[in-house]
C-alpha cells in the first residue's frame, strides 16, 4: 500500500464531503458563513473524520450515514480552533499557515463563526436521520454531544485555562489531555464503530484505543510546540510557554514525553491488531501520528 497516496485520496474525499455539507455563502448573514467556510478551508489533517470513516470500515460499515457525522466532527474541531485563537484565549494570529479567523474578520465575527460552526455541526449530524432512521444514529448523535461539551472538550478547555500559570499535577494534566484533545478523537472512532453496528465489547475496545491515540497525539503536539518552527507547524511555536501552560513535556521532560508517545501508540496498535477484521490504512495512520512534524 502506498500510504501517502491513500492518505491524499482520503483527505480529498473528506474535503469533498465538507464542500457538500458546508452552507453556501449567500443571504444577509453571508459574512459569518464566509468566515465559517474560511475557517474550514484553512486545511488541516482531517484526522477526526478520517479516523471515524476508517473505524466505520473496520467494522464493515456501508452507506452514506457516516458522511454527515464526518462533516460535523470537523466543524466542531474547527470551531474549537477558531475560539482557541481568540485574543481572550491563546491570541494567535496564524493557524495552518493562514491568518486566523478573528484576524481576518474581526473578533466579534470570529466568535460568531465559531458559534455558527458548532450549531451547524449538529444540524448537519442530525440530517443522518434522513439517510437512516435507526437507534444507532441517535446514539452517535448523543456521543457527539457529550464529547464536545462540558463532559468532554469544553470541560478540558476550562481546566486548561484555569491551570495557566499554576503548578498542577499529573492527574490534572491527564484530565485536560483526555478531554480537550482526546474527547473528539474518542468520539470520532466510537461513532464510526456505533454506526457500523459494532457490539458493546468492540465499542469499548475502540474507546480504549482512541483514548491512547488522543493522549499520544496531544503529547506529540506538546513536543512540536518546543521543537518545531512556525513555518513547519503552520502556527506560532512556544505558545504553551507564552500562555504559562503546563504540558507533559514541562512536567516530565522531552525524552520521557517521546517515550510515552511511542508506548501509547504501540499499545493502541496492539489492541487494533486483536480485531478479526483488519484495516491496514488505519494502522499506518496511527503510526504516522508518532512521527508527524506538524
Amino acid at each position: 500500500m502506498d500510504f501517502k497516496k491513500e492518505l491524499n485520496l482520503r483527505t480529498e474525499e473528506i474535503n469533498n464531503i465538507l464542500d457538500e455539507y458546508m452552507p453556501k455563502t449567500d443571504g444577509k448573514q453571508k459574512t459569518v458563513i464566509d468566515a465559517m467556510n474560511y475557517s474550514i478551508s484553512a486545511g488541516g489533517k482531517r484526522l477526526r473524520p478520517m479516523l471515524m470513516n476508517e473505524t466505520f470500515k473496520l467494522f464493515g460499515g456501508e452507506g452514506d450515514v457516516i458522511k454527515p457525522f464526518m462533516a460535523a466532527i470537523e466543524m466542531i474541531h474547527t470551531y474549537s480552533l477558531v475560539h482557541d485563537d481568540l485574543p481572550a484565549m491563546d491570541n494567535d494570529e496564524y493557524r495552518r499557515g493562514k491568518k486566523t479567523t478573528h484576524v481576518v474578520y474581526g473578533e466579534a465575527m470570529g466568535i460568531l463563526a465559531g458559534d455558527a460552526l458548532l450549531n451547524y455541526a449538529f444540524e448537519t449530524a442530525s440530517s443522518a436521520f434522513d439517510i437512516l432512521f435507526e437507534k444507532k444514529v441517535a446514539k452517535a448523535l448523543k456521543i457527539l454531544s457529550e464529547k464536545s461539551g462540558i463532559y468532554g472538550m469544553i470541560g478540558g478547555q476550562v481546566v486548561d485555562i484555569e491551570s495557566e500559570g499554576k503548578k498542577v499535577g499529573t492527574d490534572t494534566l491527564e484530565f485536560v489531555h483526555a478531554n480537550k484533545t482526546g474527547a473528539l478523537i474518542v468520539a470520532s472512532m466510537q461513532i464510526g464503530a456505533v454506526l457500523a453496528g459494532a457490539d458493546r465489547d468492540d465499542e469499548n475496545k475502540i474507546v480504549s484505543i482512541a483514548s491512547d491515540i488522543g493522549f499520544a497525539f496531544q503529547i506529540q503536539d506538546d513536543i512540536l510546540d518546543i521543537t518545531s518552527t512556525t513555518e513547519t507547524l503552520g502556527k506560532p511555536v512556544g505558545s504553551d510557554e507564552k500562555n504559562e501552560k503546563i504540558t507533559y513535556v514541562s512536567l516530565n521532560g522531552i525524552d520521557k514525553a517521546k517515550k510515552e508517545v511511542a508506548t501509547l501508540s504501540e499499545r493502541a496498535l496492539n489492541k487494533l491488531s486483536s480485531f478479526e477484521n483488519k484495516n491496514e490504512f488505519l494502522a499506518e495512520l496511527i503510526k504516522m501520528l508518532i512521527k508527524r512534524e506538524k
